[in-house]
């Protein structure tokens, strides 16, 4: 469990943002979409965007639908190809995602969210060639793609390619200062380095831009820890606990802190909570006894 959180869960790192744009490339409103009761049945891009409305609201099977409608109206349009992609993507059916953002490539080859949102895609099969590749692809057509470096960076990080996955996330963070993924993961990739204080660096800058990120404070926790600052530690992971009560990783790096420094009745407090939020974890019951014999 604690892997998925070293490595940023797809909502975020994947970069899956919609375009819901009319055909003049102008935004629009999507709630507006869905909530006018009337769409011209012929008009690919009203579908389109009321699919991008349903896909913000989380409602994926309705955004399905409407962008299939707007490719049944309109056989070429590759955006609508893209954007359901997305939304199978997020459902878990990662291979109608990559069908569609193969068919969205093949319509317009120029389109680099295409080629990005194909990479998570062969990234989330464990593909990380073919996903390096497409990424690769989406920045030699848009270099200032600053969400596909940062996913390019994400595919290195699961090659164990630290050093380029650091590039990686430098570009992104150049390239858009208020991007918070790519501080979180460079923090993480600094980590896996030992390099704690940079580590460290990151992961307070990722948190500046969002205050609310339970993951930043968790492995800024355990970094803290690493250097041997429990007090830290154990306010950092406390603060991820109040963020996201249910993450029973959290509990155990705190109530590991806590028997370091022989606080064996809120270690054994913290297993115990873990336990509850992860019943057929067998070790933690090991743990729970261990520290029992321990505070005697």
């Amino acid at each position: 469990m604690q892997r998925k959180l070293v490595v940023i869960w797809y909502v975020l790192a994947f970069s899956l943002m919609i375009t819901a744009c009319a055909a003049s490339g102008k935004a629009i409103n999507k709630d507006a979409v869905i909530e006018d009761g009337y769409i011209d049945p012929d008009d690919a891009n009203a579908y389109n965007n009321r699919g991008a409305g349903y896909y913000n609201r989380g409602n994926t099977n309705r955004a399905i639908a409407d962008y299939t409608q707007a490719i049944r109206i309109n056989p070429d349009y590759a955006l609508a190809y893209s954007n359901r992609g997305i939304a199978y993507h997020a459902r878990g059916d990662t291979e109608k995602a990559i069908a569609d953002f193969t068919q969205a490539i093949k319509l317009d080859p120029d389109l680099a969210t295409a080629y990005n949102n194909r990479g998570n895609a062969y990234r989330t099969r464990g593909d990380y060639d073919r996903a390096i590749a497409d990424l690769t692809q989406a920045i030699s057509i848009n270099p200032k793609y600053a969400a596909a470096y940062n996913n390019r960076g994400k595919a290195y990080t699961d090659r164990k390619d630290t050093g380029r996955a650091i590039a990686d996330y430098t570009e992104a963070i150049r390239l858009d200062p208020g991007f918070v993924d790519p501080y979180y993961n460079r923090g993480i990739a600094y980590r896996v380095k030992d390099d704690m204080d940079n580590a460290i660096a990151d992961l307070t800058q990722s948190i500046r831009l969002d205050p609310k990120y339970a993951p930043a404070y968790f492995n800024r926790g355990i970094a803290y820890r690493a250097k041997g600052d429990t007090d830290k530690a154990i306010e950092d992971f406390t603060q991820s606990i109040r963020l996201d009560p249910n993450n029973a990783d959290v509990y155990i790096s705190r109530a590991y802190t806590y028997s370091a420094i022989h606080d064996y009745d809120k270690a054994i407090a913290d297993f115990e909570a873990a336990l509850k939020i992860d019943p057929g974890n067998a070790d933690l019951k090991v743990n729970i006894e261990l520290v029992r014999k321990l505070r005697g």
